[in-house]
């Protein structure tokens, strides 16, 4: 690894390690921990038990209230699906959405790790590029985000349903994983193109989703006549951003973009999160977690 990545490697791991262990750890624990939980014993019922535990059999049988006792599960598998097409790469403001995802996939993954859970990582363009089985350890952790600062996909475009696939078919036992995309996969109309593998996905996973975004994906400012090219198809066009009509249409088109993603996330009960890259993502992931 040279000098200048191995720089960025460790600035990056010093500021999220310290944020997750500060902030998201706690966070992290409370939203994602307890959701498997394995029977324990039973015990004698205690003032201020949840008597939405109370075992009815054992109680009845020894005419005193009993409960069942729980013990979380301590070990969860995290998969990060890392969206790595072209247009993560823009950025108008102090980092690119790439960049973005690469401090937001470090602090999931410690986050991850000090709760002592396996993590993995998934990178897809128009297809899976890489995958990075789960696994304990800094090491690995560390591999995680060299492969986040520095891969270069060999496609440009976006299929998210390729990357839920790969999930459904690689991961047997339920995971947390996190899709952290600008989820600009959309048809004509603006709907997304990857209903159907949600819909199946949702059904063995428990599927977070972190949209990055940036300011001018959103809107686009009066600059006169420009030249703009798309980073996934490569297609170039002028546009006249002087145009009232052709910034309303564009700013109808993305925010139609989103709001339908949001829609589908909602029907099938998938939190997700919208955050900027001019933004600070620490409220962002709190709320997601909050959201759980």
């Amino acid at each position: 690894m040279d000098n200048e990545l191995l720089k960025k490697v460790r600035k990056i791991e010093i500021k999220t390690k310290s944020l997750s262990h500060q902030i998201f750890a706690g966070e992290y624990h409370s939203a994602f921990k307890g959701r498997g939980m394995a029977f324990s014993e039973v015990r004698e019922y205690q003032f201020g038990d949840d008597v939405r535990n109370m075992d009815w059999n054992v109680t009845a049988r020894l005419r005193s209230p009993y409960i069942k006792v729980f013990e979380e599960e301590r070990e969860m598998t995290v998969v990060l699906l890392v969206d790595v097409s072209s247009s993560g790469i823009f950025g108008s403001v102090s980092k690119s959405k790439r960049e973005l995802v690469a401090e937001i996939a470090a602090v999931l993954s410690f986050s991850a790790s000090i709760n002592n859970d396996k993590v993995g990582a998934l990178f897809f363009s128009s297809k899976v590029e890489k995958f990075i089985p789960p696994k304990k350890g800094r090491s690995h952790l560390l591999r995680i985000l060299r492969e986040l600062l520095e891969f270069e996909p060999e496609e440009k475009g976006t299929n998210i349903s390729e990357a839920l696939r790969f999930l459904t078919n690689a991961i047997k036992k339920k995971c947390t994983a996190f899709l952290l995309s600008d989820l600009l996969d959309v048809d004509g109309q603006s709907m997304p193109n990857y209903e159907e593998a949600l819909k199946i996905a949702v059904n063995r996973h428990d599927i977070s989703v972190v949209n990055i975004y940036d300011p001018r994906d959103r809107n686009i400012p009066d600059v006169g006549l420009i030249r703009v090219r798309d980073a996934e198809s490569g297609a170039e066009s002028w546009v006249d951003t002087s145009s009232k009509a052709v910034r309303n249409h564009y700013n109808q088109w993305s925010t139609g973009v989103f709001d339908k993603a949001k829609q589908l996330f909602n029907k099938f009960k998938v939190d997700c999160v919208s955050i900027g890259t001019d933004q600070d993502y620490v409220k962002g992931l709190i709320a997601l977690f909050k959201g759980k």
